[in-house]
This record gives structure tokens, sequence and C-alpha cells, in this order.
């Protein structure tokens, strides 16, 4: 897209013998754009995208004034611009649908009489299946080869369909299984730093940046490439070329200074960075980091930070270019030309960090002394919940009182049949080595190897109770750990590779022993889990295990070894030694000495270039997958994997007028903190649910009802799941006592009869009545999940009366046509005193619409008294008010495309 470029900002630049063009954000100082030296690095690549694509529709002059005003108005613009990224990333729990979306378009394209290749990706997107694997085997070296043989055995339809679509679609790259996690693959090789493509014969150069439909797209950041992660509602718009419509963002400087003591690792900084910044309330914002910390800090650090910022809420969490980043791009085998290009443009346009660099402007600072962080975890059930390492014992103890209610029988222990073991409270049944955050980062991954190599020579043996396993999130930290003889040592203590992707922190924990599992529930036994993920909310890790413990690589390996969290690790033994002498943490840890020694010994550029050399083709289980190309997908109505959603059925050229909602029944009334965990559908399928009912129904037994992630392309199974949470309380429902009923249930009005909430939305369906919910504050915090929208979409749920919203989710209702409200001022459904039995009517919606209109909602009581209640509508932007009038981002899009 050529640039109106009133700036003239239009400029060629040298670099690594090559010639390209970008657009100058110093050149455009000169021609009358105001000084923006002073703007944090994250904020110039947002200023540099305006200038690219100048266009005076949807990137006007003054947008890129704003941009730049933005420093005189105290880090703070209310303007919305267009902000393009440079490509895509998608793993394939929520690429699938995504795909399945694309052809369903394509169809749709057929039927409105337009040319279904119109539907296409019009900027780079890449697909990495990573999502899919699941720990079923663990603790012996046949691990991976099986898991790897269930993984192809359970999603061949899904394989199949997305295979299809890498040779249906232009622009679209798959990874296939077993390479790694999609953010760890992007970090290690995919990103770029700096972006180019070639346009009318001129390569042009710009700042990578990217949304993915995973929320820890944010851990590229670390490498200074700006991205962060969207809905697959939003993700599909960017691949359609449609502009992501954004306020300005504000910009809270994070200053790090002093270094980790010894002892301490980038897990423990980053749980110490998420609290701080949950604190400061950092929702929506950007987060940058500064500082003379950033001197000393590598990559993988930088990454592991920037990885966690949907847990503390941010939008993303930058760190700009400099040394480090390059030494990076060399290490893992980047071109020399596009390393000589990433430095001499981020050294052209103000980009480039170093000790020398000023202090950037920002909305709010904060700042952390690095020497001052300590050993830590998180939990029991949210990534912001850190306890210190030494007070982990006297946490679960407080948790056992305040959260489980079970102090009182927190020391009793019960047999394990067919075992020479009994298991308690507080026993760590799974301890997993898993995840993006900390499987990309060296320092963590050869600390777990070096502890658990000292371990073993000490004669210690992980806990028979014990679930093991080892998910890294690339082919390149096998081969180190492999390399540097340490997986030797891992798997003796049964940390056998399971498979490379994203595992137990996802929910693909896989079951426990069935004699384990047996006792937990027959005893209601509150087990732990102890992972080195970033997610830990309840019911997400395994349905078995109430307490869920955010840690360390190394000390995973050290809570195996010990068994529970109610002994004190710092001062207690692990275990005892072969000399029958106790072995404590202290005599085991390994020293960053000697940790930063196996790194330079043990990873080389070689490593990165072998493992990357034939990325997208796949070992022989994918190169056996078989697809026939064609335009359109052959649709199977017998899948239960994969079926045409029903969002385009009876679609004209131009949609129908607004209404308000009238007579609106209340599908379910929720409280603070539900989380996209808690409303999408995820992890295990139960025989005993809707989404079970409806699989056993189409022949599918309930040992091969895979889990809700990998039938995420089928909205039968999807939109049965959507609210079926086994935590999921909804305050209506109330057992004999009044105690809140766990799960997905609802009453269904106004006869009061209780049923799974998605019979109820069916029957209200047939009765023609429209649905609303209400809940707390940080409504739908957590994973990018479209199908916590789509399936709200399709239960028939018109809007979402909350306290406030969680950035992603909010879009994504408004890209689904689910209107999200928020109360005014303290009031909350509570404070009105709602039992659930009340019809609710919106009144406003169908008038002249604007971004942030306050509405009103009318609300009936049973005997028939009537309260008004004044809402802000939630819809933010012009963009957004189009979808919404459209019943959605991708109807909105079609039409565009047909017209």
């Amino acid at each position: 897209m050529a640039s109106l470029d009133s700036f003239k900002a239009r400029q060629t630049l040298q670099a690594g013998g090559k010639t390209y063009t970008y657009y100058s954000i110093p050149e455009a100082e000169k021609n009358g754009l105001a000084d923006s030296t002073a703007l944090p690095f994250s904020m110039k690549v947002i200023l540099e995208n305006l200038l690219r694509f100048e266009d005076d529709r949807s990137v006007k002059r003054a947008d890129i004034e704003a941009a730049v005003a933005w420093l005189g108005n105290q880090g703070r613009a209310e303007t919305e611009i267009a902000f393009r990224p440079s490509r895509v990333l998608m793993q394939d729990f929520t690429g699938v649908p995504a795909v399945v979306d694309l052809a369903a378009m394509r169809d749709a394209m057929v039927a409105l009489g337009g040319d279904p290749q119109k539907i296409n990706p019009l900027v780079p997107v890449d697909l990495v299946i990573d999502h899919s694997v699941i720990v079923d085997e663990f603790g012996t070296p046949k691990a991976l080869g099986d898991n790897v043989a269930l993984e192809y055995a359970r999603n061949g339809e899904r394989y199949t369909f997305l295979k299809w679509g890498q040779s249906a679609f232009d622009n679209f790259s798959v990874v296939p299984p077993g390479t790694g996690i999609c953010h760890q693959v992007n970090l290690e090789y995919l990103s770029q730093t700096v972006w180019t493509r070639t346009e009318d014969g001129a390569e042009i150069a710009y700042p990578d940046s990217l949304v993915g439909t995973d929320s820890h797209t944010t851990m590229v950041n670390g490498l200074a490439v700006l991205g962060w992660g969207v809905g697959g509602i939003e993700a599909e718009a960017a691949m359609l070329g449609q502009p992501l419509s954004m306020l300005i963002p504000e910009v809270i400087g994070f200053k790090l200074s002093g270094k980790l003591p010894e002892g301490t690792t980038a897990t423990d900084l980053v749980l110490t960075v998420t609290q701080m910044l949950r604190k400061k309330g950092v929702v929506g914002k950007f987060v940058e980091f500064y500082g003379p910390g950033l001197d000393d800090m590598p990559v993988a650090d930088r990454a592991t930070i920037s990885n966690m910022a949907p847990e503390y809420g941010a939008t993303c969490g930058f760190f700009p270019i400099d040394q480090k980043t390059i030494d990076f791009l060399k290490v893992t085998g980047r071109q020399d030309d596009r390393i000589a290009l990433v430095e001499a443009y981020a050294k052209a346009q103000g980009m480039w960090r170093d000790a020398k660099t000023p202090d950037p402007v920002f909305t709010d600072t904060l700042e952390l002394d690095m020497s001052t962080v300590r050993p830590s975890l998180a939990g029991p059930k949210r990534p912001q919940d850190r306890v210190l390492l030494d007070s982990a014992k006297a946490g679960f103890a407080d948790s056992m009182e305040k959260e489980f209610k079970k102090a009182a029988d927190i020391a009793r222990r019960y047999p394990v049949e067919g075992t020479n073991f009994d298991i308690g409270h507080g026993d760590v049944v799974i301890a997993a080595i898993t995840s993006c955050t900390n499987t990309s980062n060296p320092s963590v991954m050869i600390g777990a190897g070096l502890l658990a190599r000292n371990a073993v020579a000490k004669g210690l043996t992980s806990k028979p109770w014990v679930k093991t396993s080892l998910a890294p999130g690339s082919q390149v930290v096998g081969e180190y750990l492999d390399k540097s003889g340490l997986q030797a040592s891992l798997d003796a203590l049964g940390f056998n590779l399971v498979g490379f992707g994203c595992t137990t922190c996802i929910g693909n924990s896989g079951p426990l022993p069935a004699p384990i599992s047996k006792a937990i529930n027959d005893n209601d036994v509150v087990a732990a889990a102890v992972l080195s993920g970033n997610r830990n909310f309840e019911g997400r890790v395994n349905p078995d295990v109430r307490a869920n413990y955010l840690a360390s690589p190394p000390l995973v390996v050290a809570y195996a070894l010990a068994g529970s969290l109610q002994i004190d690790i710092t001062t207690e033994p692990l275990g005892q030694g072969s000399d029958g002498k106790p072995v404590y943490l202290k005599d085991i840890w390994p020293s960053s000495e000697e940790v930063n020694r196996f790194i330079e010994e043990n990873i080389t550029s070689e490593l990165f270039k072998s493992r990357y050399a034939d990325v997208f083709g796949g070992d022989e289980n994918w190169k056996g997958v078989e697809v026939t190309e064609a335009e359109t997908f052959a649709w199977d109505g017998g899948s239960t994997y994969v079926q045409n959603p029903p969002y385009f059925e009876g679609m004209t050229k131009t949609p129908d007028p607004i209404t308000d909602i009238e007579g609106a029944r209340i599908l379910g009334l929720f409280l603070d903190s539900i989380t996209t965990d808690h409303i999408s559908p995820a992890g295990n399928i139960r025989a005993a649910s809707p989404a079970g009912a409806y699989l056993q129904e189409h022949q599918v037994r309930v040992q091969d009802f895979n889990q809700y992630g990998t039938r995420r392309g089928n909205h039968e199974v999807m939109m049965r799941g959507t609210f079926a949470n086994i935590r999921i309380k909804n305050q209506m429902v109330r057992d004999e006592a009044g105690n809140v009923v766990e799960g997905g249930w609802t009453l269904h009005q106004p006869d009061g009869e209780r049923m799974y909430i998605y019979d109820a939305a069916m029957r209200y369906a047939e009765e023609g009545t429209p649905l609303v919910v209400f809940a707390g504050k940080e409504y739908g915090t957590g994973s990018s999940r479209d199908w916590a929208a789509k399936g709200t979409k399709l239960l028939g749920v018109r809007a979402v009366i909350a306290e406030s919203f969680e950035r992603i989710h909010r879009s994504n209702l408004v890209g689904m046509g689910v209107v999200p409200l928020v109360f005014q001022g303290e009031e909350s459904w509570e404070s009105l005193g709602l039992k659930g039995d009340e019809t609710v009517t919106i009144k406003g919606l169908s008038g002249e619409l604007k971004p942030r209109q306050t509405l009103t909602a009318e609300i009936t009581s049973v005997d028939g008294s009537k309260r008004e209640v004044p809402l802000t509508c939630r819809i933010d932007t012009l963009d957004e008010l189009e979808y919404f009038r459209n019943g959605g981002i991708l109807p909105y899009v079609l039409r565009s495309l047909a017209a």
C-alpha cells in the first residue's frame, strides 16, 4: 500500500551491502512532524506504522501528529488509530477455527455470487501445531514416541484440514506437530525484528510486528518485536487486510536496575514483575522496560518477562533493540544481512538503546532493583499470587483454611490402592517442566538439568506419586539438554521427553494414574501441581488437582523430589541420599557461573540452523497426511472435529438494522475474575455433559473424546462446552443449604427448572427469548479465547453486563456482535439485588449508537416492579461499531469483499 507520505518520510537506507526503502521518523521531523525523540520505543513502532500507511482514510495526518502530541499530554491520547501488523501467528487450538472460518467465508462468498479466491490472507500467516500433544505416557524413554502416535491418531481430521489450508490459501504456512511451541518457534526462527517486503521493485524495511491468536504472543516483545494476542476473530480480520482499531496506548515504564542474586532465576523475576504490575493496574496499556538492568539482560530473560504480559494484564511488555538483541539474532542463526539491517535500521530510526540513551517519557513508571528478587512460586490458583519459596508451606496451610476450608484434616493421609504409598493434602501429583514462558530460557532449563544431575549423584529420586514430564518449547532445547548430558539425569528422575509442545500449562497434562486419581476423588484430597508454566487458574491444569503453583524448572524438579507443598524445601530435606544423610536444596542447587558455562559450551548458532533447516517439512507422520487440493473445502457432515459454522447462514449483502434487546432472560450471574477458562471450553470433555452427550450420539467412544481444544473446529461441541467449566459458579444456582453449586448450571425461567446452561439456552432459543449475562470485575481475564465470545454468541446471549472487562474478551464480544456493557460508578448486579429471575430490556441500541454511549437497562422483577440502570456501552471505536452493525467482524469483512 503506497503511503500519502505527507511528511516526506520515504527514504533509502544502506545496510549489509543492500539498499532498502524505509519511512524515516527523523526525516518526517525535518518536514513538519514534532520532535518524537523522547517517545517510548514501542510508540515509535506505532508512529512508523502510521507514517507508512497514511492514506487519509484509515490513517490521517492528524493521527500521526496525535502519536507525537502524546508526549505533551502526559503520555495519554484519546485518539483512535488503525494499526496494521506485519504478520499473524497462530497455534492450532485457536488457528483451526480461524481456518474453518476462512473456509466457510469462501463458501459464503460463492453463495453471495463473489469470487472465493478473494478470501486469502493478505499478510503472512504462520500456524504452529503445538497445542495437541497430551502427556498420556510419561517417565519412560518411549513416552515421546507413544504420545506423538496418539496425537496423530486423535487429530487426523484436523491435520488433514490444516494441510488442505496450507495448499489452498496463499500467504499461509503450517509448522507441523513436534517442532515446538509457537511462541518459541516465533522467537527463535520466524521473527526478524526488522521485516522486509518487495513492493513495486523496492525492498521496504519496517519494524517486525504481529498479532497472534494466543495471548502469549507477547513473548516476542523481548526481541523488540511489537506484538500481542488478539481473538481469532480480530486475527482473521488482520489476515484479510483490515486494520486493527485501537486507541493510542498509555505506556507504563518499568525501570530495571541491579542484578539477580545468586540462587534466583528469571522465573522468580517474572513472578515479582507480574505481582507488581497487577498491583499497579496496567490492563489495556503497553509496558516498556528500561534502565541499567537491561545492559546485561539476555533476550531469553526478556522474553520470559514479555511472555507473561497477559498475567500482569498489559497489552505487551516491550524491550527495545540493543546489542543483546543483535547477540540473540546471531546465536539463533539469523542471516548476516538481516542482522546488519536490524542494527542499521534501529540506529537510523532512533530505535537503538544503549547505556547512554536518555530515558523515554512514559505515562507512569515503576521500578525494581533486581538484587531484591527472592525465590518464589505463584499459587494456588492465580499467576499474580506470588508466595516466597520460604513461605510456600505456610501459604499452602493458609489456603487450606481460607480457600479449601479443609484446615482440620491437613495432616491426614490416604492409602493408594495397589501401591506401597499413601497421599495427602498438598502432595505434588504433577511436576511438569512445560510452557513457552520458561522452556525458551536456557538458564532455567540448564539449571533444571544441573539440579537433576546433582540430585541423582546424591542418590535422590522423585516421589512415586508424582507425574513427571518434560515438554520443551523447541527441538533446540531437546538437542542441548541431550548434547550436554543433562537429559540423562532428568530421565533418571522421570523427566523424560513427553513431546515438543504446550502440554500441562494448557490442561494437556493427561490423566493421573487411576489409583492416584481414585484416592484423590474418594477422599476429596487437595492435591497439588508444580509447573513451569504461566497459567494456574482453577480447573485448568488437571481436573483432579486443585492447588496449582507456577515455579522455575529447577524448583519443579525440587518439588518432584520433595513430593509435597507441606515441606519447606528451603529448610527441610528433599529426601535421603544414598549415604543415608538428608539432602537439602542448597546441597544440589547449581551456581549461576556453572549454568552460564554450560550455556556457552552447548548452545551455538549451528544448533539453531540445523534444527530449523526444514521447519515446514515435518516428520514422516506429517508427510503421510493425505489431502485433496481444492479451492473450497469438502466438508464432511459426519466429522466431529471440523464443521461448517453457522455464522453466514441466510446472510444478505446489507445488514439488518440493530434492535433494542427486549425482555431478555438472565443466563448467568457471575462474580469477579471469571476467566476465559471458565467461559470457553477447555481441557477434558466429561461424558456426563452436553458435549459428551453429543459425541456419544455421534458414536464417539468416551476414550476417544480427546479434549475441547482439539475440537474447536466443531461449533456443535464448542457451544455445548461454553460456560460448562467444572469450577464455574453461577450464583443463581444453589443447593438446599444455600451454597452455590459448581459447574455449568442455570435455572430456566420462569419455571425455575435447573439444567445445563446449554440446554437452557436452546430452550430459550425455541421460545424466542434473548439472553444476557451479568458479571463482576475483570470479566474475561485469561487467554485470547475466540470461543469464549463465539460460544456466547451461539448460545443466544446478546449482551454481557459487567463491572469491567479484560481487553481481549471485550473486543472479541464486539467482534461476534455481542454488546459488552459496564455498570457506572460503584453499581453492580449484587448492589441491585438481582436473583436471576428478572427480565432485562436494553434501550438505546436501535438509535444513533456512538462509541462508549450511555444506554439504559430496564430491569423488571417477578413482582412487576421496574428499575432503570445506566450502563456504558463498551463498543469503543467507530470500526467496532461497524462490526457490531454487521453482526460481527467476519460478516463485515465478507460484505466488504463481496461489494
